[in-house]
């Protein structure tokens, strides 16, 4: 098994040639990538035949899909309807990724608002407990949840947050969003080493099978301090933020892991996916 590349939603260059993300499969198979992370941030809308039409298309085109579920979700807020409501969202995004063939719903854990890290989390884990109790009501027990680590400081989702979201189940695997991690940390990624610290705290605390098949996002990502993240940039944009991408795809080699990176740089997010993908093969 190897380590596969792909985008998150379109990037400009597709969006300048195609109407339709019907045709998305067919340009990252032209591409040489090998996945693609359908976006429902904004809210679950795809219907029955757009769904069906996308799953074809990715399965003629080998092209591995997840699905990105709302923005909106709020595992850990303190009002009780915004969390019931967030399991309602997942419960949507389950039914999509299901009907697009998907297998990964990737979520977002919400703020700490006035609470302290350790009550958000309390909160968090009902919620998500829950939902997947739902879910597996609904047949849908082979979605993987995959909880995503958060660029805000106030944001739940820190690395040690997401490993104990995703210890709540065996079928939960962490969305490691390296961009995130190193804005929350004022660009504390620094190269190797700090890629090696998260890959083993994974490890140790998941085991090896999802260390090997952990999802993750990838791009270079401003940040403010104290804020943390403030916007995606693209890999050719030399601001000085990181992080770089080479070491860690040394190490994803290294370790013989197949993970999912799924590219979210502004707008060039496939071309950026496939730079990804020829230097892990390069050293692969």
């Amino acid at each position: 098994m190897s380590a596969k590349f792909g985008p998150a939603g379109n990037s400009e260059s597709f969006s300048a040639k195609y109407k339709s993300t019907l045709q998305a499969p067919q340009y990252l198979k032209d591409m040489g990538l090998d996945c693609y992370e359908y976006q429902c941030g904004r809210g679950v809308k795809v219907t029955d035949k757009t769904a069906f039409a996308i799953r074809d298309e990715a399965i003629k085109n080998g092209i591995s899909l997840s699905l990105h579920a709302p923005y909106f979700i709020s595992l850990s807020s303190v009002e009780e309807e915004k969390r019931d409501k967030s399991i309602d969202y997942i419960m949507q995004s389950c039914d999509a990724a299901n009907r697009l063939g998907a297998d990964r719903i990737i979520i977002h854990s919400g703020s700490c608002a006035k609470m302290t890290r350790e009550e958000a989390l309390v909160l968090a884990k009902d919620t998500l407990i829950r939902a997947r109790k739902a879910t597996v009501e609904q047949g849908f027990e082979h979605i993987h949840f995959c909880p995503e680590t958060m660029g805000k400081v106030n944001q739940l989702g820190n690395l040690d947050e997401v490993i104990k979201l995703c210890m709540l189940d065996d079928s939960f695997i962490p969305c490691i969003d390296f961009g995130h991690l190193n804005a929350r940390d004022f660009g504390w990624i620094k190269g190797k080493a700090e890629y090696e610290i998260i890959i083993n705290e994974i490890e140790n605390k998941l085991g090896i099978d999802r260390l090997k098949s952990f999802h993750s996002h990838f791009s270079k990502i401003m940040f403010t301090i104290p804020g943390g993240e403030k916007k995606h940039l693209t890999f050719n944009d030399n601001q000085g933020y990181g992080p770089d991408y080479e070491p860690l795809m040394e190490i994803v080699a290294k370790k013989d892991l197949s993970p999912i990176f799924i590219c979210e740089s502004a707008g060039t997010q496939a071309e950026d996916a496939l730079a990804m993908k020829n230097y892990y093969l390069s050293i692969k």
